[in-house]
């Protein structure tokens, strides 16, 4: 089992940053790959990024490349969201999740993520 804490939503001007945060915590010590997708109100949810356990690698889509930027601090079991140069199309609920398959290859696929956070709002006004 693996709980899944979000913090850092909130409400930003277009063009301004934020940084959510998703801390990790598990009975026993373990390796995640920690991914971030998020939800706008009649969509789907999308993929965002990805990062591996070790910060050996990241995945991004291409409409937050440039822009966000996912980070982990191993020691914390803490991922990290840097948000810049935000569009009011990146209004949606954030929700960070975790790969327990530290030998997987980082996906942008929901099936891969087997726990989930509760979500962050994250409202960008133009």
């Amino acid at each position: 089992q693996v709980q899944l804490v979000e913090s850092g939503g909130g409400l930003v001007q277009a063009g301004g940053s934020l940084r959510l945060s998703c801390a990790a915590s598990a009975r026993t010590a373990r390796r995640f790959h920690m991914g971030w997708f998020r939800q706008a109100p009649g969509n789907a949810r999308e993929f965002v990024a990805a990062i591996m356990w070790n910060g050996g690698g990241t995945l991004s889509a291409d409409s937050v490349k440039g822009r966000f930027t996912i980070s982990i601090d191993n020691a914390k079991n803490t991922a990290y969201l840097q948000m810049n140069s935000l569009k009011p199309e990146d209004t949606a609920v954030y929700y960070c999740a975790v790969d327990i398959y530290p030998w997987n290859t980082l996906s942008s696929l929901e099936d891969r993520y087997t726990y989930w956070g509760q979500g962050s709002q994250v409202t960008v006004s133009s």
